[in-house]
């Protein structure tokens, strides 16, 4: 084999409304949207990997599982978990697991409108 993988470079959900799953994002979470995205995408300035949401490809349906994404596990780092988790909790978004210690520092996880589990931690 002379092909080598350094490891991911760009990470999408697929979502049933990219413009709600864009503002969640945007407003829950503060991500800022990039210049320019491809058709029936939205691409946030994620660093050091470029995260998305866009239209489900042909054939995929969200409604097929019990959670999109299940068994994928999605980690997005932010600079103050506690706080960001009382702010999605006030506002109502489902909490999946409670603010805990972690080698991560403290992390939670959250459901997306989507459904995705979403975790975020606060260190590494």
């Amino acid at each position: 084999m002379n092909a080598s993988v350094s490891g991911p470079d760009f990470i999408a959900l697929q979502v049933r409304d990219v413009e709600a799953a864009a503002q969640f994002y945007e407003s829950r979470l503060g991500l800022t949207r990039a210049p320019a995205a491809p058709p029936g995408a939205v691409v946030f300035t994620t660093s050091p990997i470029p995260f998305a949401v866009r239209e489900p490809l042909p054939g995929v349906d969200l409604d097929s599982g019990d959670r999109p994404g299940n068994g994928v596990a999605l980690w997005l780092k932010c600079d103050d978990a506690q706080s960001l988790h009382d702010s999605l909790a006030e506002a109502g978004v489902e909490i999946l697991r409670a603010p805990a210690p972690s080698p991560f520092g403290l992390t939670f996880a959250f459901a997306d409108p989507d459904g995705y589990a979403v975790t975020l931690h606060d260190a590494g």
